[in-house]
């Protein structure tokens, strides 16, 4: 497999800095090389947040994306989504929550763009919001084919969130796998 770049934008306080370490941890479980790199504004809530997730079957030789290597990005903050978007390669997967980002036309043509639900799936369909971390790491692993095993990928995030929690978690991550898939085959 060749390098595979993840990015996931949104405000802090959204659970993407958690979400990054999970990816890299699984890739790391599953046998391979896995490394996030996060940028966030010094407000801790509210500010705008980048994590970029590499993962690779061989040594990481370089540890962050340049302009135009993203493979996907995932977002759910206009703010992030406008600041962060040109670091997708050009014909590259772009997944926004159509509730809170709006790809302009140009966007559209320049890049994929899926749009699913993410914050509205995690309260109505989980009950829980703060399991959007988890829908947006299954919906980005499903929609990169998979580049760590399902399995490891939702082992890996059930050792990193308290057992009080994991059935919702679980749940999440089927739902995640279950939109990104729809969302393909529209």
């Amino acid at each position: 497999m060749a390098r595979t770049l993840i990015r996931f934008t949104a405000v802090g306080g959204q659970g993407v800095l958690l979400a990054g370490s999970i990816f890299a941890a699984a890739k790391i479980n599953a046998g391979g090389n896995g490394l996030k790199t996060s940028t966030y504004t010094s407000q801790v809530r509210g500010g705008p947040t980048v994590v970029d997730i590499t993962l690779e079957d061989d040594e990481i030789l370089y540890p962050y994306a340049n302009d135009g290597e993203i493979d996907l990005m995932l977002s759910v903050a206009q703010v992030s989504y406008d600041q962060f978007k040109n670091g997708v390669k050009d014909g590259g997967i772009i997944v926004v929550d159509p509730n809170l980002v709006t790809p302009t036309e140009e966007d559209k043509k320049r890049w994929t763009v899926y749009q699913i639900p993410i914050i509205t799936i995690a309260k109505e369909e989980v009950g829980n919001v703060i399991t959007q971390s988890v829908i947006a790491l299954s919906i980005a692993n499903h929609m990169t084919n998979n580049t760590v095993d399902p399995e490891i990928l939702k082992s890996t995030m059930l050792s990193k969130v308290p057992p009080k929690v994991h059935a919702a978690n679980e749940k999440a991550f089927d739902l995640g796998i279950k939109y990104a898939q729809e969302a393909l085959d529209s």
